[in-house]
């Protein structure tokens, strides 16, 4: 349940429009509903501002239904990531809101809470096409949750002027977040370029030394670049969780 759908509760019980025991009903089940295999934590937007996501990885598509039917009954925007592509066709059919995107292996089941008007801007950029699943999953989790986003793609250290030509547009972002496989000196590079956050994705893109990824996230973490921090490996959507809670606190201090 929202903020807003709270504070509508509230006011309706104060001019007596609503009784007390009807809005009791409808606040029974925060701040957690218990389904047996999950608690699934209603109260959520209200501590951190964005609902509780669903990681599909692990989870049948009963599983993933049940909760995602249980979020949205409450008003609240689902977005379920790492999902099947079955699972994700139930999603699809059982939501007229809903949104897939098979690279990303998200669904976003879109409610009047996610704002029409996406503020700030969040870039997110992809050392290569191979970086593209774990770039999109930050820009489906960052659009969800009210960011404008911009991306770009394929812009990595072996043609390092394929990046120089959207400078401008970095510095126009609000926070970024690079992805990046094999070496993982891309977020170096843009660390060095910018004077904003920039949230650094390993993936597990490479050849036999990359190591699935550790390669690229041991470099990340060493980097010499001041503002570069660093989530875990294919981790897209925490990459684009956290550049949307920065670009969202600028966006309240502008």
């Amino acid at each position: 349940m929202q903020q807003q759908q709270i504070r509508h509760l509230l006011e309706q019980v104060a001019s007596g429009n609503l009784a007390p025991e009807k809005a009791l009903d409808q606040l029974r089940d925060l701040p957690f509903e218990n389904l047996g295999f999950a608690h699934v934590d209603h109260h959520r937007a209200l501590r951190t501002g964005f609902p509780e996501v669903i990681f599909g990885q692990g989870k049948t598509c009963e599983q993933v239904l049940s909760i995602a039917e249980r979020i949205a009954e409450r008003g609240s925007p689902v977005l379920a990531t790492r999902l099947e592509a079955s699972t994700a066709q139930a999603l699809v059919e059982r939501f007229d809101q809903a949104q897939h995107d098979p690279l990303a292996r998200t669904v976003l089941v879109s409610t009047a809470d996610i704002p029409a008007a996406a503020e700030g801007l969040v870039a997110v950029v992809s050392a290569g096409t191979s970086d593209l699943p774990v770039a999109r999953e930050a820009v489906v989790t960052a659009r969800a949750m009210g960011a404008r986003v911009e991306e770009i793609y394929d812009v990595g250290v072996a043609g390092l002027h394929r990046l120089l030509a959207y400078r401008e547009k970095l510095h126009q972002a609000r926070s970024i977040v690079v992805v990046a496989g094999m070496e993982g000196a891309l977020a170096s590079v843009v660390g060095g370029l910018v004077e904003i956050p920039v949230v650094a994705v390993p993936t597990s893109i490479g050849y036999g030394a990359s190591f699935q990824g550790l390669a690229a996230l041991l470099a990340m973490l060493n980097s010499c670049a001041s503002g570069v921090v660093v989530v875990n490996i294919d981790n897209g959507f925490g990459a684009g969780y956290a550049a949307a809670l920065i670009n969202r606190r600028t966006s309240d201090e502008s």
